[in-house]
């Protein structure tokens, strides 16, 4: 049986992309193994049906971090016997890249954002030139690349003159189970719920200014908004609600297991995605959690980025905001809430569209890809 050796700098427990890659190329006769990074509070993998193998790491973050998980990669892989590399993501690309090329054996690159526009290294020059560097080494050299959006997949192409094939990160396609009740999930069955998600609930996500939107002033009435996940304001956020005495009306919910979270997700009214475009990786991102909003038939309050209001407004499944000021965003969650023939149809075109947006689609792209290598 064939190997694929799949790397990651997270801790494999909620990256639902590469878990859905992981899968299929499990489905094409791989024995796939998946390699990531052991934290302190990282969720039991027991579960999964290929192998795994976590790093447990000396540095936790920084350049250090990068350093120490690049270097146990290449050896890790240098020395296990792989027919298939894939790299997820330019902090993993070096190692996969020296390998594949000392053992003649493909590699697959696949970039979750445009890494050097991310928010975390971009007004980090010497971080980013180090990034780039890399890329501008590795990248032209890359036979075979995948990315999640085509605004990605234009600027890799008029930096690179090279083109990745897309495959956007959509979920599988998924039915909420009626007998699971609010009570049950220990939800309020009266109020209106507003729902944020995602495991990197970050700086200019709109998380703060939401929160905001959520003081008495703004007229929020018989509405709660939950948080699922994690991200670097995590604790900030919370911090935040205690200072502005509303935990009776926000609350926090750590990370879960995919399904688990639908089933949250099934059981709100209103879905929210608010990244803003501080940087070329957020103004071109195209966030999971949108469609996971979709799936669940979920209307989106949104922010206009690119990709993101071509969802939005093109399949008509809720609407964009003009600002992040909270009494904007509190006006426009009445909005929505109030209009009740608006909301109905918004929640029919999202459960008729994601029988379209769905993963199973997608991987009629990776078959044409990873087919080759079988």
């Amino acid at each position: 049986m064939k190997r694929a050796c799949v790397s990651v700098t997270n801790d494999l427990a909620t990256d639902q992309r590469v878990l859905k890659v992981c899968n299929f190329l499990t489905r094409l006769g791989y024995s796939v193994t998946m390699v990531g990074v052991k934290r302190p509070k990282s969720l039991s993998i027991d579960h999964f049906t290929f192998k795994t193998f976590r790093f447990r790491m000396i540095f936790q973050k920084g350049f250090m971090f990068y350093a120490e998980y690049n270097l146990k990669l290449f050896f890790f892989l240098l020395f296990r016997r792989c027919n298939l590399y894939v790299s997820n993501d330019l902090d993993t690309l070096l190692p996969n890249f020296l390998v594949s090329r000392t053992k003649f054996t493909p590699l697959v690159y696949d970039s979750h954002e445009y890494f050097l526009g991310s928010t975390e290294i971009v007004e980090r020059p010497f971080v980013r030139s180090f990034w780039h560097t890399i890329e501008k080494m590795i990248f032209p050299r890359l036979k075979n690349v995948i990315t999640v959006n085509h605004s990605i997949a234009d600027l890799y192409e008029k930096e690179y003159g090279k083109r990745p094939e897309v495959v956007r990160n959509l979920p599988r396609r998924y039915r909420c189970n009626p007998r699971i009740t609010r009570r049950e999930l220990g939800l309020p069955p009266d109020k209106k719920i507003i729902l944020m998600q995602g495991g990197a609930i970050n700086l200019d996500r709109g998380a703060e200014e939401l929160i905001h939107a959520m003081k008495p002033a703004y007229g929020l009435e018989n509405v709660e908004l939950y948080f699922i996940g994690g991200g670097d304001v995590w604790e900030k956020i919370k911090e935040l609600v205690k200072l502005l005495h509303l935990e009776r009306t926000v609350h926090f919910l750590p990370k879960m297991p995919y399904k688990k979270m639908m089933e949250y997700t099934c059981l709100s009214d209103l879905g929210v995605s608010l990244d803003k475009p501080v940087s070329m990786n957020y103004k071109y991102s195209l966030p999971n959690k949108l469609f996971d909003y979709l799936a669940a038939g979920v209307p989106v309050l949104a922010s206009p980025l690119v990709e993101v209001k071509n969802v939005v407004e093109g399949y008509d499944v809720g609407m964009c905001i003009e600002n992040h000021e909270p009494a904007h965003l509190a006006e426009k969650i009445k909005e929505m809430l109030s209009d009740e023939e608006r909301y109905n149809k918004w929640k029919k075109n999202a459960l008729a569209i994601s029988e379209q947006l769905c993963w199973e689609n997608e991987e009629k792209v990776l078959a044409g890809i990873y087919g080759k290598f079988v």
